[in-house]
């Protein structure tokens, strides 16, 4: 498997982790009850803002992520994998891995600057596509 594919794959579990965060979460401020094992019918305590930050996190990951695998798969398919996409997915992932903390936290700016980092490794393995 190449470096570019291998990448994707712990994006994704990147992303798994991202759904799980949020649930734990709201385990703590809803208890096991209410959360897993109820039918969800009332609505519960309100959203705490770990819990809230965690779910836009989540919800910003899919945002790009559809887009992130489509074009890995397309330069693999398409025998564009090189320096570029080596780059791109390595930056994707890691500036994806360091915006979860710096959004739980509130970290403004540099969550900011994360992002900006995980869209410019998203547009440098759609470069490999048409260079």
């Amino acid at each position: 498997m190449t470096f570019e594919l291998t990448v994707l794959g712990w994006t994704l579990v990147l992303a798994l982790v991202q759904v799980l965060l949020p649930a734990a979460w709201r385990n703590r401020e809803t208890g096991l009850a209410y959360n897993n094992a109820g039918p969800r019918d009332e609505d519960g305590p309100p959203v705490g803002r770990v819990t809230a930050r965690l779910r836009r996190a989540q919800n910003n990951l899919f945002e790009t992520l559809p887009l992130f695998a489509a074009a890995v798969l397309i330069a693999h398919v398409a025998g564009r994998e090189g320096a570029l996409t080596a780059w791109g997915v390595s930056l994707y992932l890691g500036a994806r891995i360091v915006y979860v903390p710096l959004y739980a936290c509130g970290v403004p700016y540099l969550r900011s600057l994360a992002w900006v980092v995980s869209v410019g490794g998203l547009l440098l393995v759609l470069a490999a596509l048409v260079s």
